[in-house]
């Protein structure tokens, strides 16, 4: 496998500000509020020049939430990978998603107001990533209290998400504290002792 090119880390780069100045514009305005040009300005480039990454708007918003979904199913599976017992894959779950609610907060704004202007496909694929994400705590959540009901899991593993996605409505300066808040909340809602 060949080096990348200067140009290409430079390119990679570029495309890499464009979505994390996408993250910021969209959680703040809205997706509908905001114009290829407000991107490229805030990255300092023309808003043609945002072209040169993305074939449209459309295709940003894409980007950051299917990629946002596959990152949070791999991270989760990571998670997991390798810890024996299904209490310590709890406890790594939740720190792995209080983690990423604390981090990508805009992330989580943005899903919630902004998933339907996916196109149907990106949303199907959001959907489907999502569903994985899920199933992989409730089954873990299953093996670590073995009396509880798939379906009675899988209505805590959605409330405990919804509690770890609820960052973008608080106001916190110290992002530790508020992760270790968060998780021990999550752990005590999910009756776990991790």
């Amino acid at each position: 496998m060949s080096e990348p090119t200067v140009r290409s880390r430079r390119k990679a780069g570029r495309r890499a500000q464009l979505l994390a100045a996408a993250a910021e514009l969209f959680a703040v305005r809205g997706y509908l509020g905001v114009r290829l040009e407000d991107l490229g300005s805030a990255v300092g480039v023309s808003g043609p020049a945002v072209y040169r990454h993305f074939a449209n708007k459309e295709s940003v918003l894409v980007e950051l939430l299917v990629g946002i979904s596959e990152r949070l199913l791999a991270g989760g599976r990571a998670a997991v990978a390798g810890v024996d017992s299904a209490a310590d894959q709890l406890a790594a779950l939740i720190e792995f998603h209080t983690e990423f609610a604390v981090a990508d907060s805009e992330l989580i704004r943005i899903q919630d107001r902004d998933l339907a202007q996916l196109p149907p496909d990106s949303e199907h694929e959001v959907r489907k990533l999502q569903r994985e994400y899920v199933e992989l705590w409730v089954d873990v959540l299953c093996r670590v209290d073995s009396a509880l009901d798939v379906a009675e899991a899988r209505v805590k593993v959605h409330a405990a998400i919804g509690l770890m996605n609820s960052t973008p409505h608080i106001a916190d300066d110290s992002r530790r504290r508020l992760t270790v808040l968060l998780a021990s909340m999550t752990s005590k809602a999910l009756g776990a002792t991790c």
